[in-house]
């Protein structure tokens, strides 16, 4: 098996400051985990099957963030980007959840590029999976940032795929704690790609979206799947979950990649949000979408991170399992989280 981890030391830049929730800590120690427990290849070496090899993306282009942004939005970013003090709120920057900072457009351009190496190298046949822990970037709209998330990686990675490639078929699923609403929006309207999406009920969480009446329009009727999760859901209600309507959608969808979105957030401490997932009930999700891969389209997965707001301990650890997964490295998961680490 051959896995790539998509990862550049820099992509820790997309840090807003202060004590803002939203840390890059939560990949870049989730780097160093995989590294102490020798699931990367050597800086140089090719992957292997038990070894992940570590590819560093180029920025995406503008043209690329122009398949899905507005030009008016990629112009608010970089005049933020430039000059903090020049943020737009028309455009979803500035102060609460998306400040701006300085160099914000070429970190949130390096994620982007990352989810597109990913998704290139996988579609043209270099790899079987690749991991993006930087992104995972899913609240950012057409034409503004939000939640977090300048640009919308995964939207962007996706569209490029299937302009280039007509009739690609890709599963879209995202088990983070919050509603993949910015990706579910870009495709709202396709047959070609499907979007699921497990998250807290928009009943209790931000966006306030993802309800499971919303599965579509026009052509994409029936091609958003909603499974809202009541607070204090755990593994087990995950898993059933998971049983009874992410599994089924994905085989009757038939994808040729799946691009999963691999948020931590629904752990059970997390300080954002009101779920009890543990590591393993984690673990056992991303185990899932791998063995739904392996079963629809020949092992085909494209990972990115997400939220996750215990950068230190608890985001690291399940990011490093996801990893395992990818591999099919038996990895013991831990009791609790690790200590933390010292990243690259």
């Amino acid at each position: 098996m051959s896995a790539i981890l998509v990862y550049d030391p820099a992509m820790a830049d997309y840090r807003f400051g202060g004590d803002h929730p939203m840390r890059p800590e939560r990949f870049s120690l989730a780097v160093a985990l995989m590294r102490k427990w020798g699931i990367l290849a050597e800086p140089g070496d090719p992957p292997s099957d038990t070894r992940a090899g570590v590819v560093r993306p180029e920025p995406a282009t503008d043209d690329d963030i122009l398949l899905f942004h507005t030009p008016e939005l990629l112009a608010a970013v970089k005049a933020a980007s430039a000059d903090p003090s020049r943020f737009d709120m028309r455009f979803g920057i500035g102060p609460g959840d998306t400040p701006a900072f300085a160099g914000m457009h070429e970190a949130a351009a390096s994620a982007v590029g990352g989810t597109i190496t990913a998704m290139e190298a996988v579609l043209g046949g270099d790899v079987l999976r690749a991991f993006v822990p930087a992104g995972g970037l899913h609240h950012a709209h057409r034409d503004r940032a939000a939640g977090f998330c300048v640009y919308n990686d995964c939207a962007i990675a996706i569209e490029r795929a299937t302009r280039e490639r007509p009739g690609l078929q890709v599963a879209y699923v995202d088990i983070d704690a919050h509603h993949g609403d910015g990706v579910q929006e870009a495709f709202y309207d396709r047959a070609d790609v499907l979007t699921v999406s497990m998250h807290e009920s928009g009943r209790f969480l931000y966006p306030g979206t993802g309800m499971a009446s919303e599965t579509g329009v026009g052509e994409g009727r029936g091609f958003a799947v909603n499974v809202p999760m009541p607070p204090d859901a755990g593994d087990a209600e995950y898993a059933a979950a998971f049983e009874a309507a992410v599994a089924p959608a994905v085989a009757d969808f038939g994808p040729d990649i799946v691009v999963a979105q691999l948020g931590g957030d629904g752990h059970r401490g997390d300080p954002l949000t009101h779920l009890e997932l543990s590591v393993a009930g984690h673990r056992a999700l991303v185990h899932r979408i791998v063995e739904l891969a392996d079963e629809h389209c020949d092992g085909r997965i494209v990972a990115t991170g997400g939220g996750g707001y215990q950068p230190f301990d608890v985001v690291p650890t399940m990011w490093a399992l996801a990893m395992a997964e990818l591999l099919g490295v038996d990895v013991p998961t831990p009791d609790e989280p690790i200590e933390p680490i010292s990243a690259e």
